[in-house]
């Protein structure tokens, strides 16, 4: 007999600000910004249109942040929109969060290993790739503190490395070359791309059931960290551009490296080590999260029971952690990375726009949440053919687990 949720041992609120917002940083100055500027330079067609798509992103990415802090305040609780959808819209919605977040943020933690393989051992990329999922795994194991203090080490590592990018393009030799002209539909494409380099704020909002004063905290958390990821983004895009264009851009497979070594040669070899250890910390922080929503999904009876395990020592959701990091290991062996970005951006704006549909209730006069809702559901869908499809097929997947799980435990919620 299963035992009932409220014996289970709760996590326990170790975060406080500072850590917070580390975790939040951690995970969007990652291998996004190292990543997404080819693929969305290639969709917005010039410059100017990058920078759009850019400020399209940001605009989403806040309207998201203000609706997840208002609701992460409200139900402090491991598992972000999964809990939010369920509580305030439908079973059948928070489920929809959940598995989309569990299965997009799954192949971006492969692709995040993937990256940093490919970075500091390109000639054995999987290898090292498979070793950094075991090794952040155990990390996380030891301790949502350890996992804080850890991201704040690598968030704090690629501020640095960027800011030597940024200063040697502004002082290096300007040979930029243009691309086209912009392409509307391609700038929500675009931006499509660049909010992967976003998404990841909403980790503190997951974290929520370890945050101290969350009705506090998160909110300025969330806010903290989004606005200095806007700024080093818009810093970085900027310097790109000028220095390389959007032409060079487009074509570029490292388009950091590729701006060091147009502006500052010396410098290029810091854009690796600066990339790897980026990709680390969005690893780290990234499976603390799939971790921390797969085990409100098991406490409600949507994912199997033995994944609400939670070490007593170590106030960690042990079972669901090892569980997620070893479907990562299946995807690192197997998976190409072509294609991963836009695959995980759909899945990751169907999340966020349940969680602006959930926030739509608490203020149904205030924009912000619908603008959000229009703005994750539009650029979902100007995503490429293959990304939008494979998503669609996903979610389809999901409903048909949900109708299995949900005749099991029709009345269940996170709040019972």
């Amino acid at each position: 007999m299963p035992t009932p949720p409220r014996a289970r041992p709760p996590l326990q609120r170790r975060l406080g600000l500072f850590s917070a917002v580390a975790i939040g940083l951690a995970s969007m100055l990652g291998a996004g910004v190292f990543t997404v500027w080819a693929p969305a330079a290639r969709a917005a067609g010039s410059g100017p249109g990058l920078l759009a798509a850019l400020a399209v992103a940001a605009i989403i990415a806040y309207c998201n942040a203000r609706s997840s802090a208002r609701l992460a305040a409200l139900h402090p609780q491991s598992g972000g929109a999964y809990v939010y959808g369920t509580v305030r819209l439908h079973p059948a919605a928070g489920f929809a969060a959940g598995w989309g977040f569990l299965v997009g943020k799954t192949a971006s933690g492969a692709a995040m290993a993937l990256t940093l393989g490919a970075y500091l051992l390109p000639d054995h990329p999987r290898a090292l790739a498979a070793a950094a999922v075991v090794a952040f795994c155990a990390v996380n194991l030891l301790g949502v503190k350890r996992t804080a203090l850890a991201s704040a080490v690598f968030a704090a590592i690629t501020v640095a490395v960027l800011a030597a990018v940024v200063a040697a393009g502004l002082t290096g030799p300007v040979a930029a070359r243009p691309l086209g002209d912009t392409h509307p539909w391609g700038v929500l494409t675009a931006a499509g791309f660049v909010f992967f380099a976003f998404a990841g704020y909403a980790r503190i909002a997951t974290l929520g059931e370890e945050v101290s004063r969350p009705e506090k905290t998160i909110p300025r958390a969330i806010a903290i960290a989004l606005g200095a990821t806007v700024v080093v983004y818009a810093a970085v895009a900027v310097t790109a551009l000028s220095v390389l264009g959007a032409g060079t851009l487009a074509e570029s497979d490292a388009p950091l490296a590729d701006l060091a070594g147009a502006a500052a040669p010396a410098v290029k070899p810091l854009v690796a080590v600066g990339a790897g250890i980026a990709t680390a910390g969005v690893l780290l922080s990234l499976l603390a999260g799939i971790g921390r929503t797969a085990l409100a999904m098991a406490r409600d009876g949507r994912l199997p029971g033995p994944l609400a395990a939670v070490s007593e020592r170590f106030g960690v959701p042990w079972a669901a952690e090892i569980a997620a990091s070893a479907v990562v290991l299946v995807m690192v062996s197997t998976m190409d990375l072509t294609g991963a970005i836009g695959f995980s951006g759909f899945c990751v704006l169907i999340y966020y726009a349940v969680a602006n549909a959930a926030a739509a209730t608490l203020d149904t006069r205030a924009p912000l949440p619908w603008l959000g809702l229009a703005g994750c559901l539009l650029v979902a869908a100007s995503l490429p053919p293959a990304s939008v499809l494979g998503g669609l097929a996903v979610f389809v997947a999901g409903a048909v687990w949900f109708w299995v799980t949900h005749t099991r435990h029709p009345t269940r919620t996170p709040d019972q």
